[in-house]
């Protein structure tokens, strides 16, 4: 396979499936001029991608009507924290339509959205709100951490007929890996176990994926082999695959950049110890961020973002044994 960047696997998604699918349409802030994923898109489709003025709730909810009335917008909210100025519209309208129609109504619509911590911008430009929408029925919930995903899974949000919030972490857009060039999707609802191991699972949320190895290479050189687990889907959540290797591992930690409380962590760790407590045989752990705003300092900002000695310490404080060399 060639080697493109994160961005460039999400660009290529939305080019392929609008060549092929004319109710697909962009549309947000700085779509014309924008440095992401879509750049350049608007002079191949100059009549389906439109620049909208900073409205999110107006435009989010031009998006919704939109859907329901047969086109596939994918709407840009640039960073994940606007998407607060149009809650009502994304948790009272896209996600409960199809409900309150009694399924007479879809709501094809894809919401993009820049998130987490990296970037330098201060506490409401760098936030981890996943949690807020994996709470909503009827929304879907992406966060890809590698190209291959993020062209897979945007493909799939494309031809879903849910509305889906999909997540891309800034600080993976620049990261390169392999990417057919052919169209392709992947299935919502299905984790990838990113490292096989046999002493503990760790669950990794999105950039907390490449985390999650590194403190893999510390503990493999102690003799600890950890399973790496990227749900890549956080609604609807794979928690089979979850369960399976805690029955493995017999242990379990989480890794998730969003606060501590009612995190992605909690949800998982809180599942696990009731679904599959007579396998565990050591405690839960969790890594997360602190219950705190993300601070504009890059010392401070660095310090707040889950690094591979914190991931490293949870796991053993699980009890691993170690493996025979």
């Amino acid at each position: 396979m060639r080697t493109i960047t994160y961005q460039q696997a999400i660009g290529e998604a939305l080019a392929q499936q609008m060549r092929f699918d004319r109710s697909v349409v962009l549309m947000g802030e700085d779509s014309t001029n924008a440095w992401g994923p879509t750049k350049g898109l608007h002079l191949e489709f100059p009549d389906r991608v439109l620049d909208m003025p900073i409205t999110e709730a107006a435009f989010v909810g031009a998006a919704v009507g939109a859907a329901a009335t047969g086109l596939r917008p994918v709407v840009d909210l640039l960073f994940v924290d606007f998407a607060t100025v149009c809650f009502d519209q994304i948790a009272n309208q896209a996600a409960k339509l199809r409900y309150m129609a009694g399924g007479r109504i879809s709501v094809p619509l894809v919401l993009r959205a820049m998130w987490g911590t990296g970037l330098r911008r201060g506490a409401q430009h760098s936030q981890a709100l996943h949690p807020l929408f994996v709470h909503l029925p009827g929304l879907k919930v992406v966060a890809p951490s590698s190209p291959y995903d993020a062209k897979g899974l945007m493909a799939q949000a494309l031809v879903d007929d849910d509305p889906v919030l999909f997540l891309e972490h800034k600080m993976l857009y620049f990261v390169p890996g392999g990417v057919p060039e052919e169209p392709y999707a992947i299935p919502f609802g299905s984790a990838k176990v990113v490292r096989p191991g046999t002493d503990c699972t760790v669950v990794a949320i999105g950039r907390m994926v490449s985390v999650a190895l590194a403190a893999a290479e510390q503990l493999a050189a102690e003799g600890v082999q950890i399973e790496v687990i990227d749900p890549r889907t956080l609604s609807p959540l794979d928690t089979s695959t979850i369960y399976g290797s805690v029955e493995r591992t017999g242990r379990l930690v989480v890794v998730d950049e969003a606060h501590p409380r009612c995190s992605l962590a909690t949800d998982i760790a809180a599942q696990v110890a009731q679904d599959r407590f007579a396998a565990l045989r050591g405690p839960v752990r969790m890594v997360t961020g602190p219950h705190a705003p993300v601070p504009f300092s890059p010392e401070l900002e660095d310090a707040f973002a889950p690094g591979p000695d914190q991931v490293a310490a949870a796991v053993r404080a699980t009890g691993p044994v170690r493996s025979a060399a």
